[in-house]
């Protein structure tokens, strides 16, 4: 099983964002992804209850929750068809609380917006993990996502600066779009999404899939463009809904192979 942190203590720096479009995509593919929410907030569990039946499923755990019901255990279980289990994390984490939050995972995606704060917030949570949470470098189990960025300006070329100074990859760089203010609101991923609309999106998802995919030893398949364009077929007693391109980085269930290599 997979497990994937988003990680990042300055508070709207994009985790849900991140955590529940990474969700989607997993369940776009075939398979039946988790979302654990630890945020008291809730807004992963939000998003989910908003999701239409239609979609593909995805697995939600209010982890924030306390039940006087069930245990602690049977609230927190995955089910065993899940592979991947996406970890949506609250803001304002206690730097000695990392080490618990990171052990054991595959990756920590840390979201950080171009902004002369959010740099700084996230410095220290680079810091911290490296020297607190004891994450080596070498390991390359954290990957950087810049998000709600506009491109060619003053705050982004900070941004740009500060990352390649840190010697952690940059995987992904979100653009500034309501596309991801309606894919909250109606509790899909924008990878759902009419492709016309987020054509500019899908690679950026592309590259994230395709850096986790290395952590997971799987083969990605080598596709021409970032995107490879495919309809997906639905048997017809289904409702008509808008087809979908399908990100390249991520195979089905089926085609999956383990990279020997590796």
């Amino acid at each position: 099983m997979q497990r994937i942190v988003v990680l990042n203590p300055k508070g709207g720096s994009g985790k849900t964002t991140i955590a529940s479009n990474l969700a989607a995509c997993y369940a776009v593919h075939g398979e039946r992804p988790a979302l654990m929410d630890l945020d008291p907030q809730g807004s992963s569990m939000r998003w989910l209850r908003k999701r239409p039946n239609e979609e593909p499923a995805i697995h939600g755990i209010a982890a924030f929750e306390k039940s006087a019901t069930v245990t602690r255990s049977w609230q927190m279980r995955i089910p065993p068809e899940c592979r991947t289990v996406i970890i949506d994390t609250p803001a304002a984490v206690d730097a000695h609380a990392l080490p618990d939050l990171t052990r054991a995972v595959d990756a920590v995606l840390v979201p950080v917006m171009p902004s002369d704060i959010d740099i700084h917030a996230t410095a220290k949570c680079i810091a911290d993990l490296l020297l607190v949470a004891k994450i080596r470098r070498s390991e390359r189990r954290i990957g950087i996502i810049a998000n709600r960025v506009r491109p060619n300006t003053r705050v982004s070329q900070s941004l740009t600066r500060f990352l390649h100074s840190l010697d952690i990859p940059l995987i992904a760089t979100l653009r500034d779009t309501q596309n991801y203010v309606r894919s909250a609101e109606i509790g899909v991923g924008v990878c759902e999404m009419p492709r016309w609309q987020v054509q500019q999106d899908l690679p950026q998802w592309q590259a994230i899939l395709s850096w986790l995919a290395v952590k997971r030893r799987v083969t990605v398949p080598s596709v021409d463009s970032a995107v490879r364009v495919a309809s997906i077929e639905r048997p017809s007693s289904e409702p008509n809904r808008t087809q979908v391109a399908p990100l390249a980085g991520l195979t089905s269930t089926a085609d999956r192979e383990l990279d020997v290599s590796a």
